[in-house]
Formats: C-alpha cells, sequence, structure tokens
C-alpha cells in the first residue's frame, strides 16, 4: 500500500518576525456554490523555516508535514523567487 502524496502549495511570505518560522500566505480563487461568481480565497500557514531563509516578500513552496507545534504544520520546501 503506497502512501498519498503530501499537500504542495506555493504562497508569499508575510511574515518572518520569528525564530525558525515564517507565515506564508496562499492565494487562490473559487467559485461561490450559490451564485458561480469567482471568489479570491486567501490561506495563511505556518511554516517551519530551520535555516531562517525566507524573508517577507519572498515566493516559495511549502509541503506538507508531520505536526512540528500547535500551528505548524507545514515545511518549507525551496523558494522560488525573492523579493526584489
Amino acid at each position: 500500500m503506497e502512501r498519498t502524496r503530501r499537500k504542495v502549495r506555493v504562497g508569499v511570505v508575510v511574515s518572518d518576525a520569528r525564530d525558525k518560522t515564517v507565515t506564508v500566505e496562499v492565494r487562490d480563487s473559487k467559485r461561490h456554490p450559490k451564485y458561480g461568481k469567482t471568489v479570491p480565497v486567501r490561506r495563511r500557514f505556518h511554516v517551519h523555516d530551520a535555516g531562517n531563509e525566507a524573508n517577507v516578500g519572498d515566493t516559495v513552496r511549502i509541503a506538507e508535514t508531520r505536526p512540528l507545534s500547535k500551528t505548524k504544520r507545514w515545511r518549507l520546501d525551496e523558494i522560488v523567487e525573492r523579493a526584489r
């Protein structure tokens, strides 16, 4: 039996104030169930950044992982693009 693939998301770092943790905002759009209009959806994830590599404004790829703390369930996979 094969394990399921871990979820991967791409988002922008909105906070790097904590040690080894960044907050990443993932933006998406979803159709409204009743009216059919496309509605923007944003979710924020607390991400484990062991090397404190990511800075505010960086576009990053994050991957799902085991619970690392009360709120952290994601880890930094790679920095896709640095902020200018």
